[in-house]
């Protein structure tokens, strides 16, 4: 007898530790997956939001108050094979309308540029530079001011100035890094036929190419240049910090 309430103590401690231990692990899981759950909750509390690009339907609907449409551009600047869009705008600003002697009322209003890229569900502002480029009103002096064009090809957005006789530059601005960055620069000094001076940047390969007339009595096409190649150590120039376009200049 004494055996069997022996063998039925031990039975029940067993069960007893057997319960407790279970419980146990039961407790260390719950734990744990609380604490997963916790660690998945701070883990979601502290991503950051992907921030959304704001799309436009009516590309005009980007032109700020103050100024209107110039003249606008369109081509694929982002190699997607969509046509893209260039609004060239000018200020309203009423004070800056001048009286010249000879030409009568002036608008002298600056223009700027906004560059918008097509996208599935209206236009992305891509760059925006509100007074960038001076009116088309400006003194040139004995001559007119330089005429302002735009055009886009291969991905390229160009910047060109042309000046009669004088000759003409051209800034070249691709789409990189959120921006249009100025990757290249040519322009060529001429009197009226005769080239004086050719200039060429690359300012992805650092590298600046000139060509100097040195034949003093050439008549157009008898110029005879002098070419020389020099490194340049430029900075990123982007199109939308640049404050005056008639400031730039990489000639010297």
């Amino acid at each position: 007898m004494k055996k069997q309430l022996l063998f039925f103590g031990m039975t029940l401690i067993i069960l007893v530790n057997n319960t407790a231990c279970n419980e146990s692990k039961a407790n260390q899981t719950t734990e744990s997956a609380n604490k997963v759950g916790d660690s998945t909750v701070v883990i979601n509390s502290t991503e950051k939001e992907i921030p959304t690009v704001e799309l436009k339907q009516n590309p005009l609907d980007y032109i700020p108050k103050g100024f209107d449409l110039f003249s606008k551009e369109s081509g694929d600047l982002n190699k997607d094979g969509i046509s893209d869009l260039v609004l060239i705008i000018k200020g309203t600003d009423k004070s800056n309308f001048v009286q010249d002697e000879y030409r009568g009322e002036l608008d002298r209003n600056r223009r700027g540029i906004i560059v918008l890229l097509k996208k599935k569900g209206g236009y992305e502002l891509a760059a925006k530079n509100v007074d960038c480029f001076s009116s088309e009103n400006e003194d040139g002096g004995v001559y007119y001011a330089p005429e302002l064009s735009f055009l886009i090809k291969k991905g390229n957005l160009y910047v060109e100035y042309r000046h009669g006789r004088y000759g003409y530059w051209t800034y070249t601005f691709k789409y990189r890094n959120g921006d249009f960055e100025l990757i290249g620069y040519d322009s060529t000094s001429t009197y009226g036929p005769i080239i004086n001076r050719e200039t060429s940047i690359n300012f992805l390969t650092k590298r600046k190419q000139e060509k100097v007339n040195v034949n003093e009595e050439a008549e157009s096409g008898d110029e005879v240049f002098e070419e020389t190649w020099t490194d340049i150590k430029p900075k990123t120039i982007r199109l939308s910090e640049i404050e005056d376009f008639d400031e730039l200049d990489f000639n010297e």
